[in-house]
C-alpha cells in the first residue's frame, strides 16, 4: 500500500517573539487566501528528559510554557483568519533543522525576521538566510509594519528579475501572489552589472539603446506569464541602479517583494551577499525568497 500523500500547508515557525506573532498573522491570512491548512511549529532544543539535573516539575513547566506558545499562536491565527484549519506541532531540534525538515512537505514557510535566530544565539537574519538557501519550498520573511487589509489592497507585489532562467520560479510565485491578492505586479529588472564589467572598460556604450533592448527582453520574459494571469496588471521597470537599491526603493510602497535564491550579476549574491543583507535588514515589507526547484534535492 502506498503511503498517504502529505497535504500542503503554510508553515509558520513559532518561538514566542513579537516577530513570530506577526509571522503567524501573515501566515494565517495566506493560508486563508490559498485555502490550505496553517501549520504552527515550535522547536525545543533537546528532549526535556535529557536535561541533566532537572526535576520533573521543571520539565513539566518547560513543556507547558512551550505548548502555551502554540496555543497562543493558534488563537492569534484564528482571530486573523476565522475558519481556517490550524495544525500545531512541538518538535525536538534546533529551529533551523526543524523548519528545514518541515519545509519538505510545506507549500510555504513563514518566519519573522528576528526571533528564531535569537533562540540559537545567531545573528539576526541567520536562520532566515539559511532557510532561504536550503528550504525545499519558498520562504517568506515577515518584515515591516503591519497594515490593515484596506491599506494592503492598494499595494503591489514586486518581483526582482534578472537574466537567469532560474528566476522563473520567483516570477511564477510573484504572479500567483499578485493574483490571489488581486493587486498589480511590479516587475523590476536591473542591468547595472553591465556598467561594471571590467572587460568593457573604456568602451563607450549606447545606454539608451541598451535600456530599450533590456525593456524588450523583460517584456518577452513576462509575455507568457501575463497570458496565464490576464487579470494581473503588470508595471515593467527597467533600471541601471543596483538590485539592492532599486528593490529597497520599492519596499516602502509594496506589500511583498519576491526574489530568486540565485541570480545573475548582483542577484547572484542574493542569499549570501549584499542584496540579501539589504532586504533582510532594511526592507520595509515582507520578503519572499523562491528557490528554483531544480536546486532542491529530491
Amino acid at each position: 500500500m502506498s503511503a498517504p500523500q502529505m497535504r500542503p500547508t503554510v508553515l509558520v515557525g513559532v518561538d514566542g517573539s513579537a516577530m513570530a506573532e506577526k509571522a503567524v498573522r501573515w501566515g494565517a491570512a495566506e493560508a486563508a487566501r490559498q485555502g490550505i491548512p496553517l501549520r504552527l511549529v515550535t522547536a525545543i532544543g533537546r528532549a526535556v528528559d535529557d536535561l541533566p539535573g532537572r526535576h520533573d516539575h521543571y520539565q513539566d513547566a518547560l513543556l507547558e510554557h512551550v505548548r502555551g506558545r502554540l496555543t497562543f499562536a493558534a488563537e492569534e491565527a484564528a482571530r486573523q483568519a476565522p475558519g481556517i484549519e490550524i495544525e500545531q506541532e512541538l518538535v525536538v531540534g534546533s529551529p533551523l533543522s526543524v523548519l528545514l525538515a518541515e519545509s519538505r512537505r510545506a507549500r510555504l514557510v513563514v518566519i519573522g525576521d528576528r526571533g528564531l535566530s535569537r533562540i540559537e544565539g545567531l545573528m539576526a537574519g541567520s536562520v532566515a538566510v539559511a532557510l532561504a538557501t536550503r528550504s525545499s519550498c519558498p520562504v517568506v520573511i515577515v518584515r515591516g509594519d503591519e497594515r490593515a487589509p484596506a491599506d494592503l489592497a492598494a499595494l503591489p507585489v514586486v518581483v526582482g528579475i534578472d537574466a537567469n532562467p532560474a528566476a522563473e520560479a520567483a516570477i511564477a510565485f510573484a504572479f500567483d501572489a499578485a493574483a490571489t491578492r488581486q493587486v498589480p505586479l511590479v516587475a523590476l529588472h536591473t542591468w547595472s552589472d553591465l556598467a561594471f564589467n571590467s572587460a568593457m572598460a573604456g568602451v563607450v556604450l549606447d545606454w539608451p539603446a541598451i535600456e530599450v533592448e533590456e525593456a524588450e527582453r523583460l517584456s518577452e520574459r513576462l509575455a507568457g506569464w501575463s497570458e496565464k494571469y490576464p487579470g494581473v496588471p503588470v508595471e515593467r521597470v527597467v533600471t541601471r541602479e543596483s538590485p539592492a537599491a532599486s528593490l529597497l526603493t520599492w519596499t516602502d510602497r509594496a506589500q511583498l517583494v519576491v526574489v530568486g535564491s540565485r541570480g545573475h550579476g548582483e542577484f547572484a549574491g542574493l542569499v549570501l551577499g549584499s542584496v540579501s543583507n539589504a532586504l533582510l535588514h532594511r526592507s520595509a515589507c515582507s520578503v519572499a525568497v523562491v528557490r528554483d526547484m531544480a536546486e532542491v534535492p529530491a
